[in-house]
């Protein structure tokens, strides 16, 4: 796809679970050189520390849940002088849904996106990565460590064992065990869920869904469910696959062709939105 020269909005990255702002890196370092001031901010307990720190100490994630997240996120958006373009990975994918719905950004991305309360697709893979986190609810305030056994199914499931755990030296982080349980809480919960979102909001920017082929923790049957909520209103929601990609497709070789349909999509669906608005 051709990239748009103008406008140059800014950009917020948002990383998923298990992961900190250096997963970002290929996509921030691509975007920028395009123009674009980009922020990649961590969760709170994350921040900017590198994954071998918080491996070395994950004190500051527990208890850490998903509306502090979000409030966070929130926050830093609406001190940006400009509406950003928000992209989100996996859990990330969900708070982008979450700060669309509270009128923020221009435009918005969930890469292999969680789903919202409300969605209730859960297909087996997916309750598999979450099974050492959710089989015991009495950690539901620690920050459970991410074996790279575990890694290897869930990101690294095109990798053989070895350069799997060398990705895992690379990247992975424990989980933030309290947005697990959160989430999954939340998905019978479509009017009252923490996760909740208005599947109908007429005024909600551009979202794109997009989907990787052989996701084990967010595969295309979430993204197919939540773009069938969404079809409800009257707001552009899009839905791609891009085939043999991973849930680590924001880094997975290939990531450029993701990277550049996201914001390429973006851009072209926020500037229409924006000519709407001026009519």
């Amino acid at each position: 796809m051709n990239l748009p020269t103008e406008p140059k909005p800014p950009i917020v990255l948002i990383h998923g679970l298990w992961m900190t702002p250096s997963s970002w890196a290929t996509w921030a370092a691509r975007f920028r050189g395009l123009g674009h001031e980009v922020i990649v901010p961590g969760w709170p307990g994350v921040d900017d520390r590198s994954p071998d720190s918080v491996r070395y100490d994950p004190s500051a994630l527990e208890g850490v849940g998903i509306k502090e997240i979000v409030d966070h996120y929130d926050r830093i958006i609406r001190a940006m002088p400009e509406q950003p373009i928000i992209i989100g990975h996996s859990f990330g994918g969900i708070f982008v849904q979450m700060l669309l719905d509270r009128g923020l950004g221009i435009a918005g991305v969930g890469v292999e996106p969680g789903q919202p309360a409300g969605v209730l697709a859960l297909p087996f893979s997916t309750l598999r990565t979450g099974l050492p986190i959710l089989s015991n609810p009495f950690r539901i305030n620690k920050a459970s460590r991410f074996t790279k056994r575990h890694f290897h199914y869930t990101f690294g499931n095109d990798l053989s064992r070895a350069e799997s755990d060398r990705e895992w030296e690379l990247s992975a982080i424990n989980s933030v065990n309290r947005v697990f349980f959160e989430g999954v809480l939340s998905l019978p919960k479509q009017k009252t869920g923490i996760t909740k979102v208005d599947f109908r909001k007429p005024d909600r920017a551009p979202l794109l869904l997009i989907s990787g082929g052989i996701d084990h923790v967010a595969p295309p049957a979430i993204q197919k469910a939540a773009l069938k909520k969404y079809a409800q209103g009257p707001s552009v929601v899009e839905r791609v696959e891009f085939p043999g990609r991973t849930h680590r497709i924001v880094s997975q070789e290939g990531w450029e062709e993701v990277a550049d349909y996201a914001l390429t999509w973006s851009l072209q669906h926020a500037a229409a939105r924006d000519t709407q608005h001026h009519q």
